[in-house]
């Protein structure tokens, strides 16, 4: 059997002809001389090489005729030809590379021998040729040598394979590494062995004296006494080069060792193996990523370990202790610059590479502390800190609201010297401070603290202390109404899975009625809701039926003026609510909260209800510290209040109201108006909703037009911002227009108010060419049953006859609006951020608020003085309360006729004044 490097043996090796040498071969044996020989035919997976015959054949020297050859081989079978299988069917050669291949991976092999047997089977199928008889010495059959052969046959055979370059390198540096470090250690322990031998027959001997002991070493072996006391400073120093050259072997070779790569096995044998390396370096990786400390526990580790391997070297150099050495290591460390009075080659190297190490690990230190630094800084600058307080108002959520409602709580906690809001938003903390720096405001000791985070991450919740605060604020979002009110919700499942509990109430604004009733469904009694949508639908349509009446809820409502406040005063139990009435010289009672009704509120109540033990007086006063019950005596003396003038009120006329706008709650508008209005009204619709879709949506929300009794709808389709289609309607002759927010740009603020605005001045503008007309159009009913009240006529004058009320979502456009000359505006950001304050400070308000905003009990209205006084008559301000009293009426304040604004809560009220019909009173009183 011949190797693929060899020639093949000849009787006379000078007469060989030369042969081409292959690195890879395929093996044939004749091994059944009777039977035909298995021709394997080439193709794209078996390329055509040189054959090598295991048996001898007789060659002649020279080549016989070229010609004659020819010939010969035209009558040859397929078999006689010499074919080579590529290498991934041939055997391999049992190198040590092969033998790594093969002992990783069998399905090779077994690879191997499929594509052997197909080989055979494509042979198999072939005719045999036996048109031509062969020679007994040419009938070969093919012998495929398999992979899993022996590696004894193979080796013989197969061609070694070189070894590479690199891995030769390598070898040769594990082999020099290991030599260098077994050799010196073998010496040592030769040595110690020696020493050990001599001890023993120096013991044997009896020798005590050092002196003569060490004479005597000298004497014998002038090299044990030097070796004596370098020894253990030479093991020290083979051991730093042991501990310096073994991890960069261990690196260099890691993939290598087979113990190692044991660990690797780990994983299905179907997936590939990641290298050691790569392993090491990603649970190192994972290490400091999770584990905080980490990253200083191995600088930590790193120090000591320079320390003690310093101090060895240092040792190992120098005639010091150990001891010594490694306080002097621990000195280069701290300090590079102890090693200048170093003397000596071998302890100025170990020295400055002490030193260099403890630089490096300074420098470190210096990068965990500085990346520490900057890690809190990021942490308080993005918000992520953990809010410390108690008792403060938590804000949920951002909005163009926040601002007013910043402002409102502010000035609701300046007279206890400021508290503390919190605002959790997902906004950038940096961000929401510079907004709210713009506001240009003095929070007047309030802290406002923002925090960047989810509120429906408990998380979250958790870090702003939502258990310990008193109240708890859910903006609505600036998305359209459904997806706003479900994301309040959202929130409010969050928050009622706090386990702590929650502490105070929680405040939540909503933008659809229907969603109402699902909100307080999941909160239970902690709830409070503020229909935003609905509130100023409310609004709107009381202003528009009497004008001026927004710039008084904006006092009540604000906490610049005066609001509603609940407290008990045990010392008027017993009193009679008239009595009450007159009892507070710096606020006006308005109602009762029942304690045997379960807390409820009783608004303008009967004057002969008598206060019980635990009810409470609601007023509305400046602060809840700015007042206080008098002895009643003292002021009955001063209060005649006489009779009311015997003027019966004028009956409601039809009104004519003009809706520019498409709302998504403008069937419970048009339901508050049916309620207000008398009988032969008429409510115009003019927007883009085409008419169909206007009936369908009414239907939707609930309306059923052909019940409306009072009211009648007045469909008119076009846009309100152009100026054609306006004209085609008869503005002179409406008593109201209501411009609402478009319901298709509730989603931007500032494409709702310039929308609006547009309306506004294109409105204004055809009334004013329009004036002519003003002339000859008859006064209006509703203003000739207030002849005397010039305060509102000059309102209707000043909008030509028509009050316009605007819905402006932005404070920022009030400035605007007030240079168009409208009679009356409705800011409605600002009046929802007010309603949302005074029911986060007192959620009994939220009671008051819905009477008050409800088409049936008690509502908020303006009167003129005619119902309650002659002209120039001189009265104090109890006897008009006393004379309201007689209407079943509250008087909270009035407006003079050469006054701007309405005062509520005056004070003194027991100073007398000349009245005049044209003044006007604010009053409560039961809707009729």
């Amino acid at each position: 059997m011949l190797d693929g490097n060899e020639e093949p043996s000849k009787p006379n090796k000078a007469e060989s002809p030369p042969q081409l040498k292959k690195s890879r071969t395929v093996i044939t044996t004749a091994t059944d001389d009777a039977g035909p020989t298995t021709p394997i035919f080439p193709g794209p997976l078996f390329p055509a090489v040189r054959r090598i015959s295991t048996a001898v054949a007789s060659r002649q020297w020279p080549p016989p005729d070229r010609r004659a050859s020819n010939a010969a081989a035209d009558h040859r079978d397929f078999s006689d030809r010499d074919w080579v299988f590529p290498s991934f069917v041939v055997p391999q050669n049992t190198s040590k590379r092969g033998k790594k291949l093969a002992s990783s991976d069998s399905r090779t092999a077994a690879a191997h021998g499929r594509l052997v047997d197909a080989s055979h089977r494509i042979a198999s199928q072939s005719p045999p040729a036996a048109s031509v008889p062969k020679p007994e010495a040419e009938r070969k059959k093919l012998k495929v040598v398999p992979s899993g052969a022996p590696a004894s046959s193979s080796s013989e055979l197969a061609r070694p394979i070189s070894r590479r370059p690199g891995e030769r390198k390598r070898y040769l540096l594990l082999v020099v590494l290991t030599f260098t470090c077994i050799l010196p250690v073998t010496y040592v322990f030769y040595l110690r062995q020696r020493v050990a031998q001599l001890e023993e027959w120096c013991t044997e001997k009896d020798i005590s004296s050092n002196s003569s002991f060490s004479l005597f070493l000298a004497e014998k072996n002038p090299f044990f006494f030097h070796f004596a006391n370098a020894e253990r400073r030479t093991v020290a120093l083979y051991a730093v080069v042991i501990i310096l050259t073994m991890p960069i072997a261990l690196y260099k070779h890691l993939d290598y060792l087979s113990q190692i790569r044991n660990l690797s096995k780990r994983m299905k044998s179907n997936e590939e193996e990641v290298p050691i390396k790569k392993r090491i370096a990603y649970m190192v990786d994972v290490c400091f990523s999770v584990y905080p400390y980490a990253k200083l526990l191995a600088l930590l580790f790193a120090t000591i370990f320079l320390i003690g391997f310093g101090g060895l070297a240092l040792y190992a150099v120098n005639k010091n202790s150990f001891a010594e050495a490694l306080w002097l290591s621990w000195t280069f460390v701290a300090d590079s610059g102890n090693h200048a009075d170093t003397v000596g080659l071998g302890p100025r190297i170990v020295s400055v590479s002490i030193s260099s190490g403890g630089m490096l690990i300074f420098a470190m230190m210096l990068g965990l502390v500085s990346d520490a630094i900057s890690e809190k800084v990021d942490s308080l600058r993005k918000g992520k800190s953990e809010v410390i307080e108690m008792n403060h108002i938590l804000i949920l959520g951002w909005s163009d609201k926040l601002g007013s409602l910043l402002k409102q709580l502010a000035i609701a906690n300046k007279s206890v010297g400021g508290g503390v809001v919190v605002v959790l938003a997902e906004r950038d903390k940096e961000e929401m401070e510079l907004d709210i720096a713009k506001l240009e405001f003095d929070f007047m000791g309030t802290s406002v603290i923002c925090r960047s985070g989810s509120p429906l991450i408990l998380a979250d919740l958790k870090k702003v202390s939502v258990s310990k605060a008193r109240a708890i604020i859910v903006l609505a979002s600036d998305e359209n109404a459904d997806q706003s009110d479900a994301r309040a919700l959202r929130v409010v499942l969050s928050l009622t899975g706090v386990k702590e509990g929650l502490r105070g109430h929680i405040v939540v604004e909503m933008s659809d009625l229907d969603n109402e009733p699902l909100v307080k469904l999941v909160g239970g009694e902690l709830i409070e809701t503020v229909v935003a949508h609905d509130v100023i639908g409310r609004l709107m349509i009381q202003c528009a039926l009497q004008p001026g009446l927004a710039q008084i809820w904006e006092d009540i409502l604000g906490f610049e003026n005066a609001e509603f406040y609940v407290k008990r005063w045990p010392q008027l139990d017993g009193l009679r609510f008239e009595n009450v009435l007159i009892s507070f010289p710096d606020a006006i009672p308005c109602g009762i909260k029942v304690a045997a009704d379960g807390g409820k509120i009783i608004l303008n109540p009967d004057d002969n209800y008598v206060l019980k033990e635990g009810d409470e007086v609601l007023v509305i006063a400046e602060d809840d510290d700015t007042y206080a019950p008098c002895p009643f005596p003292e002021v009955c003396v001063q209060v005649c209040a006489g009779s009311c003038p015997k003027t019966v009120e004028p009956p409601k006329y039809p009104e004519k109201i003009l809706f520019c706008g498409w709302r998504r709650d403008i069937d419970d508008m048009i339901m508050v108006l049916e309620a207000f209005l008398p009988p032969g009204s008429e409510l115009w619709m003019f927007n883009e909703v085409p008419v169909i879709e206007r009936d369908r949506k009414l239907t939707d929300g609930g309306l059923d037009v052909s019940r409306l009794e009072n009211i009648k709808l007045v469909h008119k389709e076009g846009n309100a911002v152009i100026k054609r289609h306006l004209e085609s309607l008869p503005l002179e002759t409406f008593d109201s227009i209501l411009i609402l927010a478009d319901e298709s740009l509730e989603d931007s603020v500032v494409h709702s108010d310039s929308r609006s605005l547009a309306t506004l001045l294109l409105i204004r503008d055809i009334q004013s060419k329009r004036l002519p007309d003003k002339d000859t159009k008859p006064t209006s009913l509703r203003l000739s049953a207030f002849s005397h009240s010039s305060w509102i006529r000059e309102m209707q004058q000043a909008s030509d006859k028509s009050i316009i009320i605007s819905e402006i979502l932005d404070s920022r456009t009030r400035n605007l609006v007030s240079v168009s000359r409208i009679s009356d505006y409705v800011l409605s950001n600002e009046l929802v951020s007010m309603a949302l304050a005074m029911v986060a400070e007192d959620k009994q308000i939220n009671r008051v608020l819905e009477e008050l905003f409800a088409e049936e009990g008690n509502e908020m209205c303006i009167k003129p003085a005619e119902l309650y006084l002659y002209d120039q008559e001189e009265l104090c301000f109890y006897d008009i309360m006393l004379r309201g009293r007689q209407r079943q009426e509250i008087v909270i304040g009035y407006r003079r006729a050469n006054t701007e604004r309405a005062i509520i809560n005056p004070s003194p009220k027991s100073e007398r004044r000349k009245w005049s019909h044209d003044d006007v009173f604010v009053v409560i009183s039961i809707s009729q």
